[in-house]
């Protein structure tokens, strides 16, 4: 016999765990199954009341002065663990009833009286044997009694019975009585015998001795068993010898029952013949209505596609229809303004009539068929020639709309006045074939390449014409004074300063022609990208900058979206590289040769005054920075070339003015400061002037051109007559400073060469100073060298002993050289104030002149003490008191 699970060790560990957090002790757990069906069969469940695997635990739980005792059901979660499901109380325990139902008796309802609702039916719980069953009912019971002092109604068993079943199954009882607080006494079975707990016996053993005792009053006169044997057979023989004494007196009514028998089987066999026949009968014409249903449903089905291929045959004759009206605008229609609505219609109906002829559109298998094919010719036939109409009939019309400008003098500058060119006229008729440009890229794409060369051809003689009357107008009623473009020639006076006339008027003339014209040929660019269909982003964004220095207004009158939208919004992204390059071609042809006039202002206002190139640069990169869109292109290579056309301008003015300074290498021998020096500084002085945004760079390099060659002509200036190199050299990088203080201050290229001035003008005074120091006292400090040059060699105190280096040579040369000292300081300041030009200059050489010749003199009174210690010479003292007072 398997074993029971309420011996199985682990399962009791499990619910153990199951209620830890309860605190609880589990005394009995076995595994039951839970349903609250009804039963049909025997030990079956009926449909839809299946059962479900439960685990009962038993636990009690000791609180204060008593034991609490508890009922768990227990399930299995998806992992396979036990979790609680249902907690009940014993103490609400009032019936135990066993399932009358169930033949095999494992099956009770445990009743409690605290349930919310007791319309519901409790649920069944099913042991696997009667062992199983007894065992929980007896745990139960015993609980209830022991420690709740009451027995719940029991329904279905026999106490007495269970209490005989207990007496059988538990042979060894092992009774541990214990006292718990002064509490009630537990006894327990011990688990290694039947697992099985009790107190004692259900039934006392007087209540035993009573039930004997009535038992024994009930006499049944039952003897020996053999006795009581043989009498039953002889009471069985009795009542058989009736029942066949019965029997034979009812032979006439059984007869008449077998004849009604018999009669009854004819008629059953007469009606299972009948049934066969007509079964025949039913299966045929089974036979023949599944026939008729079948040639039905063919029937049904046939009609259901013959009505789709109407509708399907509709739909396409629908779509190959050429409406008359369509068919007459397109082949044969005006493309006047009032007309263009009707212009507008046809190619949209002919555009969506080619692409419900294509593939995507039309179902693959109407792809091939001729009358598909034929209209598809026709439809290709009368696009042609609408786009061919189309074509040049926009051709001609921008010939014309030209023409009539053109022939107008009114739309251009005359004497005397300046025009503003306006084609706001032009824009508005031409927008009104927009739409009509669109369909046509749509129609045909190569179509648009002859239309946009001749709207560019002949838009190009209208800006031409535009451009050469206001460049001439505008030149001609600019007055300003021509300023020469000598600047730092040698064979004028030094005094003499270049021209400063006003020429201010020439760089407004060029901003003013950049100002009208290059925001004309911005939108210009922009309304073609647009006119004609190419897929590129918005020249200027409203409000955005176009002319570089001020802010768009938005004008709708002038605003150069079509209005229109895109028909072929797919593959932009594919398309836009192509389409810019066309553009920019485009634009070469629709721009080209605008250049020679603004060339021809650049060059005028050149010869007006060149430093006016500075200012021009600067508007032009002011101009450069604002043009930022895709279709500005050509507009940015416009504005590079003038940008590179007036920097060619300023370097040829550069090239030229360092040639005037070369040219002062040529000349007789050059005393005092050189003519460019002065004039360089008045010539930064205007260039600083004009300085406007971006020139900086410009002017800078021009600077940096113009310092270096008068450098370098100064030095092969003062290489030409060594012997006043130096006096020439001190002179003017002297000059060079004073003329350049305060721009070196607020410019660094000008204060980089400023500090290289300085450095060579120290250097000329040391060189110079030197050589008047050493005219007057050369065999003093000759005489001081010499020793400084033996004491690399010997030791001082030999050098007294060198020829030449005695005491008595050291005696005459202080005699000589210091004997009216004064004298000789008189002349050496008189030497230097006659070499210089420049009287502002002799203070301070002086002034360094007496330093540097105390400084030598220190050195020679140091070597004097140190080599000749016993010789005296004037002291150093002395000497500064005397320079200071003369």
């Amino acid at each position: 016999m398997a074993k029971s699970s309420a011996d199985d060790e682990d399962l009791r560990r499990a619910c153990q765990a199951a209620i830890e957090d309860t605190k609880q002790d589990v005394v009995m757990s076995i595994r039951v199954a839970k349903s609250r069906g009804i039963w049909s069969k025997a030990g079956k469940l009926g449909r839809g009341h299946m059962a479900k695997p439960r685990v009962l635990a038993i636990s009690t739980k000791a609180k204060a002065q008593q034991i609490k005792a508890f009922l768990h059901v227990l399930k299995y979660s998806s992992g396979g663990v036990l979790e609680p499901a249902k907690l009940y109380k014993l103490k609400h325990l009032s019936k135990v009833e066993v399932a009358t139902n169930d033949p095999s008796g494992c099956t009770f309802v445990l009743g409690f009286d605290n349930l919310r609702s007791q319309s519901v039916a409790p649920p069944q719980w099913t042991m696997r044997n009667i062992d199983d069953r007894n065992r929980t009912l007896l745990c139960i019971l015993n609980i209830c009694k022991d420690m709740l002092g009451r027995l719940p109604k029991v329904v279905g068993i026999d106490v007495v019975e269970m209490a005989l079943w207990a007496k059988e199954n538990t042979p060894a009882v092992t009774k541990q009585q214990g006292t718990l607080q002064d509490g009630p006494v537990i006894a327990s079975v011990a688990e290694d015998d039947m697992k099985v707990t009790v107190e004692r016996e259900l039934v006392s053993q007087a209540e035993e001795e009573d039930m004997e005792a009535l038992l024994g009053t009930y006499v049944m006169g039952i003897g020996e068993a053999e006795a009581f044997s043989e009498r039953l057979k002889r009471e069985l023989q009795a009542l058989e010898a009736a029942n066949v004494h019965a029997i034979l007196e009812n032979e006439p009514l059984i007869n008449e029952v077998l004849q009604g028998l018999e009669a009854a089987t004819n008629c059953v066999d007469d009606m299972d013949e009948w049934l066969s026949i007509f079964n025949v009968k039913l299966r045929h014409m089974r036979e023949d209505i599944e026939s008729i249903e079948t040639r039905n449903n063919k029937l049904e089905m046939q009609s259901v596609n013959n009505k789709s291929l109407i509708e399907e045959l509709d739909k396409l004759l629908e779509r190959l229809r050429i409406p008359s009206e369509y068919a007459a605008c397109l082949t044969g229609g005006s493309f006047d303004e009032a007309r263009m609505l009707q212009n507008i219609e046809a190619c949209e109906w002919l555009a969506n009539a080619l692409q419900n002829l294509e593939v995507p559109k039309l179902d693959r298998c109407y792809a091939n068929m001729r009358a598909v094919r034929e209209k598809r010719a026709e439809l290709d036939k009368l696009r042609n020639t609408f786009v061919k109409r189309a074509s040049e009939f926009l051709r001609n019309y921008f010939a014309s709309l030209v023409d009539f400008m053109i022939s107008d003098k009114s739309y251009f500058s005359q004497r005397g006045q300046l025009k503003r060119p306006d084609h706001a006229d032009l824009r508005y008729k031409c927008r009104t074939y927009a739409r009509l440009l669109q369909h046509l890229k749509s129609l045909d794409k190569n179509c648009l390449g002859p239309l946009r060369k001749a709207y560019c051809s002949s838009l190009n003689l209208l800006l031409r014409r535009e451009a050469r009357e206001f460049a001439n107008e505008l030149r001609a009623s600019t007055k300003a004074s021509r300023n020469p473009t000598v600047w730092l020639d040698g064979s004028t006076g030094s005094n003499q300063s270049a021209s400063s006339a006003d020429t201010s008027t020439v760089s407004e003339a060029y901003a003013k022609m950049l100002t009208i014209f290059i925001p004309l040929l911005v939108d210009e660019s922009s309304f073609f990208a647009h006119f004609m269909c190419f897929e590129v982003p918005a020249l200027v964004p409203p409000g955005g900058l176009a002319n570089g220095n001020k802010t768009v207004p938005i004008d709708d009158d002038n605003d150069d979206d079509l209005g229109i939208l895109d028909i072929d919004d797919n593959d932009k992204a594919g398309q836009k590289t192509a389409d810019l390059q066309a553009l920019n071609e485009s634009l070469h042809d629709l721009l080209d040769g605008i250049q020679e006039d603004f060339y021809a202002v650049v060059d005028w206002a050149y010869k007006i005054d060149p430093l006016r190139c500075i200012s021009m640069h600067g508007i032009t990169e002011r101009y450069i920075s604002g043009q930022k869109a895709d279709a500005a292109g050509f507009v940015r290579l416009l504005l590079d070339d003038l940008e590179n056309r007036i920097s060619t301008q300023f370097s040829r003015f550069v090239d030229e003015a360092c040639h005037q300074i070369e040219r002062n290498e040529r000349n007789v021998r050059q005393v005092g400061v050189l003519s460019y020096i002065p004039r360089f500084a008045t010539l930064a002085t205007r260039m600083e002037q004009y300085i406007q945004g971006q020139s900086r760079d410009l002017v800078d390099q021009a600077y940096s051109k113009f310092v270096t060659v008068m450098f370098v002509t100064l030095d092969k200036i003062a290489q030409a007559d060594p012997k006043y190199a130096d006096i020439l050299l001190l002179e003017n990088y002297a000059a060079f400073q004073n003329s350049l203080y305060d721009l070196a201050n607020v410019v660094p290229t000008l204060a980089k060469f400023y500090h290289q001035a300085s450095e060579s003008y120290e250097q000329a005074c040391t060189r110079f100073i030197s050589t008047i120091i050493y005219y007057q006292f050369e065999r003093l400090f000759q005489f001081a060298r010499r020793i400084e040059d033996l004491m690399y060699t010997i030791t001082p105190e030999e050098i007294p002993f060198q020829l030449g280096l005695s005491k008595m040579d050291l005696r005459k040369v202080v005699k000589s050289s210091l004997s009216g000292v004064d004298k000789s300081i008189s002349a050496m300041y008189k030497r230097l104030q006659k070499n210089l030009t420049s009287e502002e200059l002799l203070p301070s050489l002086w002034d360094k002149c007496k330093k540097e010749f105390l400084d030598k003199y220190d050195s020679f009174a140091q070597l004097v003490a140190k080599i000749y210690p016993t010789e005296t010479i004037p002291a150093v003292s002395e000497m500064r008191e005397l320079l200071a007072s003369m």
